[in-house]
Order: C-alpha cells, then sequence, then structure tokens
C-alpha cells in the first residue's frame, strides 16, 4: 500500500518541518509514503472563503484517482484512539487498499465536491490546530500506528 498526505499550502516553521522530515523518514521502513502540497491560487488574498474553498477543491480533486480511498482530515470526522486507528489502517491494507490519499484542507475546510469523492472522514481532534501543525501530529500518529501493528515499544515508551 502507498499512502499520500495532501495537504493545502507549505510548511512555513522550520521546526515543523523538521519533525515532518523525522517522521516521513522513520514511515519509510513500513510503507511508501509522500505528501504533495496544493499551492493556493495567486490572487487567494482576494478570494472570499467560499470562492478559496472552491478554487482549493478543483486543485485537490486533480489528484484524485477513481481506485484511491481519500480521507479527509476534518473536524466532523471519526474520532480514534490511535490503537484503533491503527487497527483500521490495516483492514484497509487486508482489502487489498492500493493507495490511500489522507487530505488537509485549507482555513475554510472543504469544498462540497471533495467532500463528495472522499471516501471516509477522520478527526485527529475535537480541538482546533494551525493547518501546518496537523501535518506533524498526522505522520506522527501514522508512524505510531505502524509501530502498533508491529508490535514495537514506540507507542508506550
Amino acid at each position: 500500500m502507498r499512502i499520500t498526505l495532501l495537504q493545502t499550502g507549505k510548511t512555513d516553521a522550520s521546526w515543523l518541518r523538521s519533525g515532518i522530515e523525522e517522521y516521513s523518514g522513520r514511515l519509510e521502513h513500513y510503507i511508501r509514503f509522500s505528501a504533495v502540497d496544493i499551492i493556493p491560487p495567486k490572487n487567494f488574498r482576494q478570494l472570499n472563503p467560499n470562492q478559496l474553498k472552491e478554487a482549493e477543491g478543483k486543485l485537490m480533486l486533480k489528484h484524485f484517482a477513481d481506485a484511491d480511498q481519500v480521507i479527509l482530515l476534518d473536524e466532523r470526522g471519526k474520532a480514534h484512539t490511535s490503537e484503533a486507528f491503527a487497527a483500521w489502517l490495516q483492514k484497509m491494507m487486508n482489502a487489498g487498499t492500493r493507495h490511500m490519499m489522507f487530505v488537509i484542507g485549507g482555513a475554510y475546510g472543504f469544498s462540497d465536491e471533495v467532500y463528495e469523492a472522499a471516501n471516509g472522514r477522520i478527526a485527529l481532534s475535537s480541538m482546533t490546530f494551525s493547518h501546518q501543525m496537523v501535518r506533524l501530529f498526522f505522520t506522527e500518529q501514522l508512524y505510531r500506528a505502524f509501530t502498533i501493528l508491529r508490535n514495537e515499544p514506540y507507542h508506550n515508551s
């Protein structure tokens, strides 16, 4: 299986980039993982929130393929414990899923078209985090899930 993290914008803070690179590198031992940045339109500051969601949504949809399992990281999604998330990933792998795409939206969320194209939603927390921090948190949780599946000590250390 291959996992892609599709994210809107770039990670500006060097300390976040460093953490994301650390966990992305660790993930290479378990799975093919990549992160893809969606660059907002140049005129994004002139767009109202709905126009921006629509513009970002069109850019996201270009990355979706019919066979992809597209999962939105969304505050209204299903919350999991780390163990339950690991079990869900195992279930997806057992089902023969070839490519999972996890998507982090922009500041105003996802367009209706992106919601319609997605196969599911996951919430990392009921709290609000910056989109840049979500990248680090999700990458770490993905790594944690694979260490749980391999019964490695990272989860409990």
